[in-house]
């Protein structure tokens, strides 16, 4: 789990921003978000089946372009 030192002088809303982003770098967040509800393996498949398709047309546009 991410933990911060809080700094002297320092405001709580920058900790709290520093706390969150190191939160987001250590994937706490997503991982969470990802065991909030049960998916099934066939979902789970799916889902990053359309995930490589997304991410292999964005390349080709990309290509596209160049």
């Amino acid at each position: 789990m991410a933990h911060i030192q809080v700094k002297p002088n320092e405001s709580i809303d920058s900790a709290l921003k520093r706390f969150k982003k190191q939160l987001q770098e250590a994937g706490v967040l997503k991982e969470a978000r990802e065991h909030e509800f049960y998916e099934k393996p066939s979902d789970k498949r799916r889902r990053a089946a359309a995930a490589r398709r997304r991410k292999l047309a964005k390349q080709a546009a990309q290509d596209a372009t160049r």
